[in-house]
């Protein structure tokens, strides 16, 4: 996709200060920044830029919906120290694990502060609380997560001008990079299953509807869950309404 700095400038930006609090320039000279990297598709450079803008020091983008995987996957662009990132892993895990699916909804474009473990070691300097704010691309999430000078006051009019953008970036610059791993793509009988839930049926119901046993019935209910990291049927439920699933 051909991106210039005419369609970036129509994004419907909220009124803020000329300059963010701590960041570097204008609103104006952002969108100047972005214009000239959009077409190449660099997607390290327009998120340094965001960063700049709003006063951070580093930023990390991820793929907030594959937190749950081991290792390091998840992670789309980022410029913190690795040891940072490594230790971060285990957190977004953890923190995933713990989040409703209706608190996750009602997060997204919402600035978080989180603090880092105590034995992270962090440049000198940086604050140990990071910013976290997550936006969704079609049906996928990401979460954009910014270390901060201690020294630092974010403005959440910033913020959100950041958020806006970074999805707008991740939306045009991600597709080659994202991983489209099947393991989290429902099979058509798991569409089924998860429609026939939201229908109100039970698992018995369900096996009578679809010609086959309670207890396949259960197993495609499990992998549905698996699959969309959530732990009841109504969480399921409500991530398939948000992605319009069903």
């Amino acid at each position: 996709m051909d991106i210039s700095q005419a369609d970036i400038a129509v994004w419907p930006l909220p009124t803020a200060p000329t300059r963010a609090r701590g960041g570097g320039f204008s609103r104006e000279q952002l969108l100047r920044r972005l214009g000239e990297v959009a077409g190449r598709g660099a997607l390290g450079s327009g998120l340094s830029a965001l960063t700049e803008y709003v006063g951070a020091s580093h930023y990390l983008l991820a793929r907030y919906d594959l937190s749950q995987d081991s290792g390091l996957d998840h992670v789309v662009c980022s410029d913190w120290p690795f040891d940072v990132v490594r230790r971060l892993s285990g957190v977004i895990t953890a923190l995933h694990a713990k989040t409703t699916e209706l608190e996750k909804c009602l997060a997204v474009l919402q600035p978080c502060f989180h603090a880092l473990p105590d034995n992270t070691e962090l440049p000198r300097g940086i604050s140990r609380e990071y910013c976290a704010i997550t936006f969704n691309v079609g049906r996928l999430r990401f979460s954009l997560m910014l270390l901060v000078p201690e020294d630092v006051i974010l403005s959440q009019e910033s913020l959100r001008d950041v958020t806006l953008l970074a999805g707008y970036l991740a939306s045009f610059t991600t597709r080659a990079e994202v991983r489209h791993d099947r393991d989290f793509e429902l099979t058509e009988r798991e569409l089924e299953c998860l429609f026939w839930i939201a229908e109100g049926k039970t698992s018995e119901e369900i096996a009578v509807i679809l010609g086959i046993s309670r207890n396949t019935i259960n197993n495609y209910i499990t992998s549905v869950m698996r699959k969309t990291a959530t732990r009841t049927r109504s969480e399921a439920i409500a991530y398939a309404v948000r992605n319009n699933l069903v």
